[in-house]
């Protein structure tokens, strides 16, 4: 979690026209901050070693003793809360110069060491939130580069400790990846076709990619302007494309096993797994299969094969 204060800068940088976050559910102002004395640049990213609530976590850095705050933070069900607006900066990462510069955010653990597990809600909603912070404060690109030359950064960067956990520190490259193409997608464009090398197929290009989705039918798929199928995604070309679509199939789905479910590069025992699903771990499907498998995609983005009888 997050630590120590330190004495207010002389103030340079006028900080009144910033905003907070609209997506904020919960609001508990807390005492332990400093003016910001700079423009707004950087994310760093922490986690709460527990689970707790806004609330919880509200409560905790209303303490004045605690010389400890964020100025968010997300809990396991998704909800936001603001404990630091954002025109100030927080003590968060024992870094004062880090800190004035970073917009901080603690991420409750559904889950304890030694992994400190982070549910998929919280990381859908974090990516929600790190992109509207870069969209309200010009920064066109979230650059994680795994030490502090980047301006998405971690707790353990700057002192020893156990912050962000394992797991959440093992998603900032994808973190970093999903905000980038929401803040780059006006620059994107999805077109419709049989295959990519088939101009010819063409039935429609889209700049929003859940337009381009709508208008897709069967036998078709959306590319990017790279030449990718986004719709229904696939993460490289060694996944098969399925050979049905029916829009009924097309929803969330849940692993029932216990001993977990094979994500497989094609709709076969035989073909390659490519990871190992846990009992109770959600995929979407887009609708499309091939016989018995469902082409499906996984919280982490991760695209394969999943035999639907073992799905509910």
């Amino acid at each position: 979690m997050t630590g120590s204060g330190g004495n207010a800068a002389p103030l340079f940088f006028r900080g009144d026209d910033i905003m907070n976050s609209s997506l904020v559910n919960y609001t508990k102002l807390s005492p332990n901050y400093n003016v910001r004395d700079r423009k707004i640049s950087k994310i760093t990213i922490h986690h709460m070693a527990g689970n707790l609530t806004v609330e919880t976590c509200g409560n905790v850095f209303a303490s004045s003793a605690r010389e400890a705050s964020a100025n968010y933070g997300i809990g396991s069900d998704g909800r936001v809360g603001l404990y630091v607006e954002e025109k100030n900066r927080s003590w968060a990462s024992a870094n004062r110069e880090n800190d004035m510069m970073a917009v901080t955010i603690e991420v409750a653990n559904d889950g304890g060491a030694p992994d400190w597990h982070v549910s998929d809600v919280a990381i859908a909603k974090l990516i929600d939130l790190c992109v509207d912070i870069c969209k309200r404060n010009g920064i066109e690109k979230l650059n994680y580069t795994g030490d502090t030359s980047g301006n998405l950064t971690r707790h353990n960067m700057f002192v020893p400790t156990n912050c962000p956990g394992p797991y959440l520190q093992s998603k900032f490259p994808y973190i970093a990846s999903e905000v980038n193409k929401r803040l780059c997608a006006c620059d994107e464009m999805y077109r419709i076709r049989k295959s990519w090398a088939d101009a010819k197929s063409q039935i429609g290009a889209y700049r929003n990619l859940e337009n381009a989705k709508k208008a897709c039918p069967s036998g078709y798929y959306v590319f990017n302007s790279a030449g990718k199928v986004v719709y229904p995604v696939v993460s490289n070309d060694s996944i098969d494309y399925a050979q049905s679509f029916d829009p009924s199939k097309a929803r969330s789905y849940t692993v029932v096993p216990s001993v977990g479910l094979h994500l497989r590069a094609g709709a076969s025992t035989n073909k390659r797994s490519l990871q190992v699903l846990e009992q109770g771990a959600v995929v979407q499907c887009y609708g499309y299969y091939t016989n018995e498998w469902y082409l499906v995609q996984t919280s982490d983005g991760k695209v394969g094969y999943v035999c639907s009888e073992y799905l509910k």
